[in-house]
């Protein structure tokens, strides 16, 4: 540190306000017209502080060099190259290489207002925060569960270890195990639902009609009641219970749940009171339809499967373009298709909204057989609406892919950060508790 008379302050502070800064090793002189633009700033009140309040400049400087006559700060140079930015030109750019955040405590320290910044540097900071957020969470979870021994009382101890059992399966071998037996029963029961429609394997009952075999229902069955008891347990351990219901993946759980039991309900209601037995029949047969929602609880065990659901999502955007490229083509070439084949005395195309369907098929390169075109003019609009359909589906799933690739990408760097937080916090409480000891 530079040992100064405090008198010496005289000499750094020209009649314009002009003065030179030293940050980080990199000088700067700096004028003052430009600061007054932002009276408020910390460089601004430097240059019109004055020589009678030496206190003042204490305060807003590291140090001073009276023989050079220079400002010291202990901050960083990158960082400030972009921060004068905005007395120039009103507005600040984030440089490539610069952590956001560091940079905002940066501009806190030269008392510049966040709204300078460039939208774009906005929206760069605002992902940078939430990235922060998410890996707080993911430290917090970990935290969470490295303090099953601290839980206060036995049942909330024990309520931590099922939590951790059911819904952590890196936790622990058990924990796996469960993951595992969870995800077989769900393939388990997707393949008894499809083979149990196949004619060969199914029986007659006293109806003459067929049913599913005994042995399908009575997998079907243990499938249920694994399900069932995963979901209350997974209940009755969660920590939130208000959010575990309003949970996305635990609504899948209940409606892939909830469909059995109903069924079993109406069939022993219709068969002990006075309802037509057919409208009973005709709601078993809705609600088994409903079995297909088991298959969404691969999603719980699977991370690919919920990157590509939080990718779509964030694909909103370019999948409303495609859908509305998809609407326009579709009403153009069925317009133009049914004018052009009405000439034909064998046309297929009846009316407008019947053309859609062909549109559809066209476009989307499906092509069924089932309506088609007859007439020269009317083949030439389908090779016109083929070859326009192909570029519109093709031109938003490079954004689309891009979008579930960043995002997979993100959640491992995010994964990997987390774990790194909670071994340096375990690394400081060492540390910390290896200075107590030696006290």
């Amino acid at each position: 540190m530079w040992t100064v008379p405090k008198p010496k302050y005289r000499n750094a502070l020209s009649e314009e306000g002009d003065i030179t800064v030293n940050i980080g090793g990199v000088r700067v002189v700096l004028f003052g017209d430009d600061l007054k633009r932002y009276p408020e700033s910390r460089l601004a009140e430097l240059s019109s502080c004055s020589a009678q309040n030496p206190e003042l400049i204490d305060t807003l400087c590291d140090d001073f060099d009276p023989g050079r006559k220079e400002f010291y700060f202990d901050r960083d140079p990158d960082s400030f190259k972009c921060i004068i930015d905005v007395y120039y030109f009103d507005e600040i750019h984030i440089k490539s290489g610069i952590c956001p955040i560091c940079f905002i405590k940066e501009m806190e320290f030269w008392k510049i207002d966040q709204s300078v910044l460039d939208e774009c540097c906005k929206s760069y900071l605002s992902e940078k925060e939430e990235e922060l957020n998410e890996i707080a969470n993911k430290v917090k979870s970990i935290l969470e569960d490295l303090d099953v021994d601290q839980c206060i009382t036995r049942t909330q101890r024990c309520q931590r270890v099922l939590w951790r059992l059911m819904e952590k399966p890196d936790s622990s071998l058990p924990a796996r195990i469960i993951a595992i037996g969870s995800f077989l029963a769900i393939l388990v029961s997707a393949v008894v639902m499809c083979v149990s429609t196949i004619p060969e394997l199914q029986v007659t009952n006293a109806e003459g009609k067929l049913v599913e075999h005994p042995t399908m229902e009575a997998i079907e069955t243990v499938c249920m009641l694994w399900f069932t008891a995963e979901f209350v347990l997974r209940l009755a351990s969660s920590p939130n219970k208000v959010r575990f219901a309003l949970s996305i993946m635990n609504i899948i759980d209940f409606m892939a749940i909830m469909p059995f039991f109903v069924v079993m309900s109406l069939t022993l209601l219709g068969t002990t009171s006075m309802m037509e037995l057919v409208n009973v029949q005709q709601a078993v047969q809705a609600l088994r339809i409903m079995r297909i929602a088991r298959i969404f609880k691969l999603a719980r065990h699977s991370s690919g499967l919920q990157t590509l659901t939080y990718a779509l999502k964030r694909s909103l955007k370019e999948l409303g373009l495609l859908l509305m490229y998809m609407g326009v083509g579709i009403f153009v070439f069925s317009a133009l298709a049914y004018t052009m084949e009405q000439s034909h005395p064998e046309t297929l195309f009846r009316s407008i909204p019947q053309s859609f369907w062909w549109a559809i098929i066209t476009m989307t390169t499906v092509g069924y057989g089932d309506i088609y075109p007859k007439t020269t003019l009317g083949k030439c609009n389908a090779a016109v609406s083929f070859l326009c359909g192909v570029i519109a589906i093709a031109l938003p799933i490079h954004p689309i892919i891009n979008n579930f690739v960043v995002f997979y990408n993100k959640q491992k760097v995010l994964e990997t950060a987390a774990k790194h937080e909670v071994e340096l916090m375990d690394l400081k409480s060492g540390e910390q508790e290896r200075r107590k000891s030696q006290d």
